[in-house]
């Protein structure tokens, strides 16, 4: 014979109450009641990955990378990426696909002092990963300078943590176009 339904535990240590689905199939062998094959399974409105990230925790995520680049600590800006990160930086031409090539890359950028604001942010977001693309600027403390730049965040989830998977930052194509039409006389 055969039981299926949900059961509920109550855990001695903690007084946690865990619910489960189970089934158990019986045999009946030499005048008593087995249990042949028992199956319990977690709920699936108890499994984690099916919470979801909000918008505004993914935008949130910026600003602990922006905190990051307060600190002026390449070290502490490089640790907001993930273990296989890339960042694609507006200021250099190399990809940066680890974390000392990261630093090494905010080694320099920090000397500017930057802080961003996000002007326009899109986001999208999936189990274990968020997505958040857009406009920042960033002012330079150490000179004054704005600049304008796209940018887009994938994060993704490593242990309880969300990390910088990619990193995309350019340029508005605005300026580099206005600046490509000059004559060659208004360099001079």
């Amino acid at each position: 014979c055969q039981d299926a339904g949900i059961y509920e535990f109550t855990m001695g240590a903690t007084g946690d109450k865990v619910k489960a689905r189970y089934t158990y199939v019986y045999v009946y062998e030499n005048n008593q009641w087995k249990i042949a094959h028992h199956h319990s399974s977690v709920m699936p409105e108890g499994i984690d990955i099916a919470k979801s990230i909000t918008e505004d925790e993914v935008r949130g995520l910026f600003q602990l990378w922006n905190s990051a680049l307060d600190t002026l600590d390449s070290d502490a800006v490089a640790k907001r990426y993930a273990k296989e990160g890339v960042l694609l930086p507006t200021v250099s031409d190399v990809p940066r696909t680890d974390y000392d090539s990261i630093k090494a890359y905010f080694v320099d950028f920090l000397k500017k002092k930057p802080q961003g604001v996000i002007l326009e942010s899109y986001v999208t977001s999936g189990p274990g990963w968020c997505m958040d693309d857009g406009i920042y600027e960033f002012t330079m403390g150490a000179t004054g300078d704005k600049v304008k730049a796209r940018y887009s965040f994938v994060y993704a989830k490593e242990g309880d943590e969300w990390k910088i998977a990619h990193h995309h930052s350019s340029q508005m194509p605005e300026e580099v176009v206005a600046k490509a039409s000059l004559p060659e006389s208004a360099f001079a």
